[in-house]
């Protein structure tokens, strides 16, 4: 794992959690309209702050959140219970061996396969019975106090919107097909504004791949190797 020196990953960590905590607080008091076309600009706002969940605990199983470990490893922990009740360790071990054996056998997020296939194999590899009943367990707590129409449009479906974002742009486009360099990855060209939506700019995946202690908000800063220039896509 690597290891950050300095206290702005935990700051930037804050902020997102803080973001989608603060969001999913205020959308699960509205009283809204299935006619009103801001609750599904709402749940697609939700869904990026999910993603970005997910790729605040991927920094800090790189060790990029912060320089203490046991903080590092709290916002982890954290920040994969609040996106779908994920294990870190579990979540942590698998994504280290997908960057020690990528592309091959061994790599739990590949599969030689087509989008929806692959996409299956995904969530299997990664949804476990015991996560399906804790959420399922609190869907029904929270009912209780929250209106079921709310749960559903700004807790579930954004959660399960965000799986597929981040399998299409930092899974399944970086590493699908064949590849000419040693991380089997390909990153989406050159566009900061377009990078950072789609997925907190991971469609620059061959950057991760060959920097995988630079946090994502640094990411679209990471050098594009000349031989990437030529495979760019």
């Amino acid at each position: 794992m690597q290891k950050s020196t300095s206290h702005t990953g935990l700051l930037v960590a804050s902020l997102v959690i803080g973001s989608w905590a603060a969001s999913i607080i205020l959308l699960m008091q509205w009283h809204f309209s299935f006619t009103n076309p801001l609750v599904y600009i709402f749940m697609l706002v939700q869904m990026h702050l999910y993603t970005g969940l997910f790729i605040t605990a991927h920094d800090a199983m790189h060790g990029t959140v912060s320089p203490n470990k046991s903080l590092n490893n709290v916002v982890g922990y954290l920040s994969t219970f609040l996106y779908a009740s994920f294990w870190y360790p579990q979540l942590y071990t698998k994504h280290h061996k997908h960057h020690s054996h990528v592309h091959t056998h061994d790599d739990p997020d590949y599969y030689h396969g087509g989008f929806f296939a692959w996409y299956v194999q995904f969530i299997r590899n990664y949804l476990s019975i015991w996560q399906i009943v804790v959420m399922a367990a609190v869907f029904n707590i929270l009912k209780i106090w929250i209106p079921q129409p709310n749960l559903i449009m700004f807790w579930v479906v954004p959660s399960l919107l965000s799986t597929l974002q981040l399998f299409y742009f930092g899974t399944y486009q970086p590493h699908k097909g064949e590849h000419n360099n040693p991380h089997f990855a390909r990153s989406q060209r050159r566009n900061h504004f377009a990078a950072f939506f789609c997925c907190y700019f991971f469609g620059y995946h061959y950057e991760h791949h060959e920097s995988p202690g630079v946090p994502w908000w640094r990411l679209w800063k990471a050098p594009l190797p000349e031989k990437q220039k030529l495979t760019n896509s």
